[in-house]
């Protein structure tokens, strides 16, 4: 567990932008789903939404922090 800790501290360190990118791209699909998709499960529970915003804010901090 502290190798694989170690090793996305090292990875992301270089990569600051790459988890709010990945949440940005969860939120735009989740836009999509509802449009294409509109009774579906993850259109009426917005899980894409939700999870894409919780990357991008720890993704956010973790840039700031490191």
């Amino acid at each position: 567990m502290s190798k694989l800790l170690d090793f996305m501290s090292e990875f992301l360190a270089h990569r600051k932008g790459l988890l709010p990118i990945i949440g940005l791209f969860l939120i735009v699909c989740n836009l999509l789903i509802q449009f294409i998709f509109p009774g579906s499960i993850l259109a009426t529970s917005n899980l894409l939404l939700h999870i894409g915003l919780i990357i991008s804010i720890f993704g956010l901090m973790l840039a700031w922090a490191l």
